[in-house]
């Protein structure tokens, strides 16, 4: 059995994730000891493992919670579900840096445009650029 502390070492995050875990329904100790300690098994810490993964990957606490759910009732769920969820993660993500590519491209753009000398910034190109779009 861990202690909060304990198991928030091992799984390298402090023990106030694990409280933002249990607050938000993602994950709850299996058992308290007489004091009021929460106490953890292997099992939470597989469980917390998993949570810890799919966030690293990028999903929302919504959509690991899904992902939990999915992962309690295996049998319910087909593969598709599971690859679909991963898919649309995977589009979201790949929408994303499209966006930011696009704005390093522009903010490029504003860069290359200025003469970046040590002159007065009256007649900054980048100023006039956002001013006037």
């Amino acid at each position: 059995m861990y202690r909060i502390g304990e198991l928030a070492t091992a799984c390298k995050v402090t023990a106030d994730t694990l409280r933002f875990y249990e607050k938000n329904g993602l994950f709850s100790p299996s058992s308290r000891s007489d004091k009021g300690y929460r106490l953890y098994t292997e099992e939470d810490a597989r469980h917390l493992k998993f949570i810890l993964r799919a966030k690293a990957m990028g999903f929302s606490l919504t959509e690991i919670r899904e992902l939990l759910n999915i992962e309690a009732s295996r049998s319910d769920w087909a593969c598709a579900d599971v690859k679909g969820m991963v898919e649309a993660k995977a589009a979201e993500l790949q929408r994303k840096i499209d966006e930011m590519t696009r704005l390093r491209d522009s903010l490029q753009e504003l860069a290359d445009a200025c003469c970046g000398g040590p002159e007065s910034a009256i007649h900054c190109s980048i100023l006039d650029t956002l001013e006037t779009k």
